[in-house]
C-alpha cells in the first residue's frame, strides 16, 4: 500500500490514464538492477527513484574524479574518492526516502553478476565498456529479463531494449567490442539518453507505451536528430541463436 506521502509524491504520474494507485504499486514493488553509477547511471537512477521503482540494486566498483563531474549528477566535489554506488546510494536515499536503494561496490564479473542482479525485474545497462556490457548481456538471457541499452560518445548516443528471443541481443548488435578509449561526452548527452533509458524501464514495468524492441535509437545531438533503424538477429549469435 501507497503511504499519504507517496500518493503526494507521484499524484501528477497517477493523473495519466490506466495508471492510478494500482499501477504505482507495481512500480514499488519492482525491483531495477542498474549496471554503473557514472554519466548514463545517474540519471537513469534518479529519474527511476523519484519515479517510485521500491527497490533499486547498483553496482560500480569505482570513484568519482574531478573529470567526471561535468556529467556524473549522483557526485559532487565533496565525494571524490568515495565509491560511485555508495555515492549514488546516499543521493538516491536524499531524493527519495520511501525506496530502498542497495549499493554493491564492487566490479561485475561473469562470476557474481547473477547474484548481484539478484531478483531484479530487468537491467539497466550503463556501462562504458563492452566486455562488462556482454557480461549483462548473457545474465539477462538465462534469467530471461530484459535489458535496456544506452550508449554516448560526445553529442550522440544511442538506445535500445532487448529481449531476447523477441528481439535480437547485444551480441548480435554488436558482434565486436569496439576499442577500449577515453572518448568525449558533454553532460547533457548521457542526460537524454539516460532520461529515455528510465522511461524505457518504466514502460516495460508499468505496461504503459510500447517499448522500443527490435529498434535502435540514434539521437544526434549537434542536429537535434532522432533516427530508429531496425536492427536484425544473427541466426549464428553465439548467445542467443538457440534460445
Amino acid at each position: 500500500m501507497l503511504s499519504p506521502e507517496e500518493i503526494k509524491r507521484y499524484t501528477r504520474q497517477m493523473m495519466m490514464d490506466g495508471w492510478g494507485e494500482e499501477t504505482q504499486e507495481k512500480l514499488k514493488n519492482s525491483t531495477i538492477f542498474i549496471a554503473g553509477a557514472g554519466g548514463l547511471g545517474s540519471p537513469v537512477s534518479i529519474y527511476l527513484a523519484v519515479a517510485g521503482i521500491g527497490n533499486i540494486r547498483i553496482c560500480d566498483f569505482d570513484s568519482p574524479d574531478w573529470s567526471n563531474l561535468n556529467r556524473q549528477i549522483l557526485h559532487n566535489h565533496n565525494r571524490i574518492g568515495t565509491n560511485k554506488a555508495v555515492s549514488a546510494k546516499q543521493t538516491l536515499d536524499e531524493l527519495n526516502p520511501h525506496i530502498n536503494v542497495t549499493a554493491f561496490p564492487v566490479k561485475i564479473t561473469a562470476e557474481n553478476v547473477d547474484e548481484l542482479v539478484g531478483d531484479a525485474a530487468l537491467i539497466m545497462d550503463c556501462m562504458d565498456n563492452f566486455p562488462t556490457r556482454y557480461v549483462l548481456n548473457e545474465c539477462a538471457i538465462r534469467k530471461n529479463i530484459p535489458l535496456v541499452f544506452g550508449s554516448i560518445w560526445g553529442m550522440e548516443g544511442r538506445l535500445s531494449f532487448l529481449t531476447p528471443p523477441e528481439t535480437p541481443c547485444l551480441k548480435c548488435m554488436f558482434p565486436e567490442a569496439p576499442p577500449s578509449e577515453t572518448f568525449p561526452v558533454v553532460g547533457a548527452t548521457p542526460g537524454v539518453i539516460g532520461s529515455l533509458q528510465a522511461l524505457e524501464a518504466i514502460k516495460y514495468l508499468t505496461g504503459a507505451g510500447q517499448n522500443l524492441k527490435n529498434r535502435i535509437l540514434v539521437w544526434e545531438g549537434r542536429r537535434v536528430e532522432f533516427k530508429t533503424y531496425k536492427s536484425y538477429k544473427d541466426p549464428e549469435c553465439p548467445v542467443c541463436s538457440k534460445l
